[in-house]
């Protein structure tokens, strides 16, 4: 099966698991609202509840761009990135999208894949800095701690096999894929105190 078919048909998978799971999160969210109106819970407990929900919806929407087909001419909006982005910050991970305007879906998908592979290398968070300049993406991870691993970063520059690959690093395998489907190859530095890659 060409690569592009295998592609396609992991895309299609991963846009259906996120189109399922979409509602019930947002029916969930629906609900814990409703509740918060209604007074008859712990606010704690509701904010704690509600937290949870609107990063996993965020999370979400990040894996169905990250993960999901990318038809031609799609379009993905800098107000829903920023949006996506603010509800995965925790109070050890922030994301920082600095790209303006809307950017094709294959380019976000690019940069979103990019993104997943910095979080591995960030076990006490960070921050992640998202631009794009010149048609160029660039993903920066700053952190007190960076560690990435020097065989999942080794596979960032080519198409690779995936037998050595757990579930949690599929990203290390798609995002390589995706760069060479758009004729591009990631690379990646470390200077001081920072992780970066560009494609």
């Amino acid at each position: 099966m060409p690569k592009e078919h295998a592609t396609q048909i992991a895309a299609l998978l991963g846009s259906r698991i996120c189109h399922d799971l979409i509602s019930p999160i947002g029916a969930i969210s629906n609900g814990v609202e409703l509740l918060g109106l209604s007074g008859t819970s712990d606010i704690s407990e509701l904010n704690l509840i509600s937290d949870s929900v609107d990063n996993a919806n965020a999370r979400v929407k990040l894996f169905r761009i990250a993960f999901g087909l990318a038809s031609a001419g799609q379009m993905t909006g800098s107000k829903e990135m920023h949006a996506i982005c603010n509800a995965l910050a925790t109070n050890r991970l922030t994301y920082d999208w600095t790209v303006e305007g809307d950017q094709a879906r294959d380019e976000v998908k690019l940069a979103c894949l990019m993104m997943m592979c910095v979080e591995t290398a960030m076990p006490r968070g960070g921050v992640i800095q998202v631009s794009h300049h010149d048609g160029q993406w660039t993903v920066v991870a700053r952190a007190e701690r960076l560690e990435p691993d020097p065989a999942l970063w080794a596979r960032l520059s080519a198409v690779q096999d995936v037998d050595t690959l757990k579930p949690s690093q599929v990203q290390f395998a798609l995002a390589p894929l995706q760069a060479d489907l758009m004729s591009r190859r990631i690379k990646h530095s470390e200077p001081d105190g920072a992780l970066v890659l560009q494609a």
